[in-house]
C-alpha cells in the first residue's frame, strides 16, 4: 500500500471517529473530540492529495525533512484563496481545536455547529473530487448530519455561569461568528431555520399529529424555530452539483433534445423548480429575505425529488418540461 493509500485509510477511520464521537449522547466531551479527529482526517485527506498531485517531499517541510507539514501548510497550499469560504471555515474550526486544548464549555456547541457540519460537507465533497472515495458508501448519508443540541445562547445566564474571563471569551466569539455565518455561503456554515407550521395539505408535510379528545393536558400549538443539521443547506448551484453527481454515480445520463447530455444546467434545474412548485414548498426550498430580496437555499428532499423525477424517465422529462412551460 502507497504512502498515500495509508494516509487515505486513516483519514477515513479520523472522519468517521468525528462523527461517532459527536453524534454519542452519552459522550459530554463530543465537541473538543469531533475538533481533533475532523481536523487529523483534513490533514491527513490533504496530505495524500499533495502526494499524488506534487509528490511525496511536499509534505514535508524542506529544512526538516523529517518533520511533515501541518494542516495549516496544507490548507494555504491546496485552497490558494485566502478568502474563500472553505478556508474560513478551517480558519474558526482550526481555532475551536486550539481552544478545547485551554478551555471549552457546552454552549460553544450553539456557536460553532453551523460550521461544524459545513466542515463535515466539505470533507465528503473534497474526499470526493481529490481522491475518488464516496463517504456515503461508508456511512450513510443521514448519519453524517451532526445530531445538534440547540438552545438561545443567553449572554445573561453565561455571564453567571462562568468566570468573568470564559464568558466574555464564548460571548465574544459568539458576536464575531454570527455576522460571518449570515453573511457567508454553505460552505462557510449551514444555516438553517425549522419550521413547524400547521397545514391540511399531507404533501406539503413532514411529519403528522392528532388532537386527542379525551387527552388530560392541554397544549398550545407554536412556531418553533429550531436548527438542524440538515436541511435546505444547498443554494441553486450546489443542488445542482449534488444532483449531477448522483445521476453520474447512477450512471444516468438525461436526454435533451434529442441528444444525451453529461450534466444538467440551472435552465433544466428551474423547469423542475418552476413546474413542480417547490419554492412554494418549505419541505423543499426556504426563502431568506435578505435586504428585501429573497435568496433560496433547497433540501436534500428537493435533490432527491428532483434525481428521482429524472430516473423515472430520463429520456423525456427535460424535454416534457420544456414543452410545458412554454404553453401560454
Amino acid at each position: 500500500m502507497s504512502l498515500s493509500d495509508q494516509l487515505i485509510s486513516k483519514s477515513k477511520e479520523a472522519f468517521m471517529m468525528a462523527i461517532e464521537v459527536y453524534n454519542k449522547p452519552t459522550i459530554r466531551y463530543r465537541l473538543e473530540g469531533f475538533s481533533f479527529y475532523i481536523c487529523n482526517a483534513w490533514e491527513l485527506m490533504l496530505k495524500a492529495h499533495l502526494i499524488n498531485t506534487k509528490g511525496e517531499a511536499s509534505i514535508y517541510y524542506p529544512d526538516k525533512p523529517n518533520r511533515t507539514i501541518s494542516l495549516e501548510n496544507c490548507i494555504e497550499r491546496i485552497f490558494t484563496n485566502a478568502k474563500s469560504p472553505i478556508r474560513g471555515n478551517f480558519d474558526k474550526i482550526i481555532e475551536l481545536r486550539n481552544t478545547s486544548t485551554h478551555f471549552i464549555t457546552e454552549e460553544y456547541e450553539m456557536v460553532y455547529v453551523p460550521l461544524l457540519q459545513a466542515c463535515v460537507f466539505n470533507y465528503v465533497e473534497k474526499m470526493k473530487e481529490f481522491h475518488n472515495v464516496d463517504m456515503t458508501e461508508i456511512i450513510p448519508e443521514n448519519f453524517i448530519t451532526l445530531s445538534v443540541r440547540i438552545t438561545a445562547l443567553d449572554e445573561t445566564e453565561i455571564r453567571a455561569k462562568y468566570s468573568e474571563q470564559v464568558s466574555e471569551h464564548l460571548i465574544a466569539q459568539k458576536r464575531a461568528i454570527t455576522p460571518l455565518i449570515q453573511n457567508s455561503n454553505s460552505n462557510f456554515a449551514i444555516i438553517l431555520d425549522h419550521r413547524y407550521y400547521q397545514t391540511k395539505d399531507k404533501n406539503q408535510a413532514t411529519e403528522f399529529y392528532h388532537i386527542a379528545k379525551e387527552a388530560e393536558e392541554g397544549i398550545r400549538i407554536v412556531k418553533e424555530l429550531k436548527d438542524p443539521s440538515a436541511t435546505h443547506k444547498y443554494n441553486a448551484k450546489e443542488a445542482i452539483k449534488e444532483i449531477n453527481k448522483r445521476l453520474e454515480k447512477a450512471g444516468i445520463h438525461p436526454v435533451y433534445r434529442g441528444q444525451p447530455i453529461d450534466a444538467i444546467n440551472n435552465y433544466h434545474f428551474q423547469l423542475f423548480i418552476n413546474h413542480f412548485g417547490l419554492k412554494t414548498n418549505e419541505r423543499y426550498c426556504y426563502t431568506h429575505i435578505i435586504d428585501q430580496q429573497p435568496r433560496y437555499t433547497y433540501s436534500i428532499q428537493a435533490v432527491d425529488f428532483i434525481v428521482d423525477e429524472i430516473k423515472k424517465d430520463a429520456d423525456h422529462i427535460l424535454d416534457v418540461l420544456k414543452k410545458k412551460s412554454s404553453k401560454p
